[in-house]
């Protein structure tokens, strides 16, 4: 009898738990999968409801923009794994998912020459590409002169 007594008492406050959270609220949450995005590229992700916000867990491994109320571009800045939470105007979530930022492997050659590793981006030819974990001395060389490249483009 009192195992019979407590797991009625279990259940009894199972459901006056259940019963005190809001109604809806559960179904207003959208199960996703992980958005999977390559570094450096963008992907498209539609929504079921108008968002207002958009929280990304750590914006240093991927961003996001509205594009419009109902789509959003994430968008791979470094290698790893957050969130997104994608709130509505009254502050109630629509979206709580995992982004996984991975490393691009199209037409990508990594050479490593002792310690020291060197990405190349394969095309026609090979061009040196900016990966983070590369040598660091080669990695800034790239950036500056990404840098000094996009400086001239924009005029400045």
């Amino acid at each position: 009898m009192p195992l019979r007594r407590a797991t009625l008492l279990l259940v009894s406050l199972a459901t006056i738990l259940m019963a005190a959270v809001s109604p809806g609220a559960a179904e207003t949450m959208e199960p996703t999968a992980p958005v999977v995005v390559t570094m450096d590229q963008a992907k498209v992700m539609r929504i079921s409801a108008p968002a207002a916000t958009i929280i990304i867990g750590n914006p240093s491994i991927a961003d996001a923009t509205m594009q419009d109320s109902q789509t959003l571009v994430i968008t791979g800045r470094s290698y790893g794994v957050t969130n997104v939470i994608i709130l509505d105007s009254e502050g109630e979530p629509i979206a709580d998912t995992q982004v996984q930022v991975q490393a691009p492997t199209f037409n990508l050659v990594t050479v490593q020459k002792g310690g020291s590793r060197y990405s190349m981006s394969c095309l026609d030819r090979c061009e040196p590409t900016l990966v983070p974990g590369d040598d660091t001395e080669f990695y800034t060389n790239i950036q500056n002169q990404n840098a000094l490249r996009n400086g001239t483009a924009g005029g400045n």
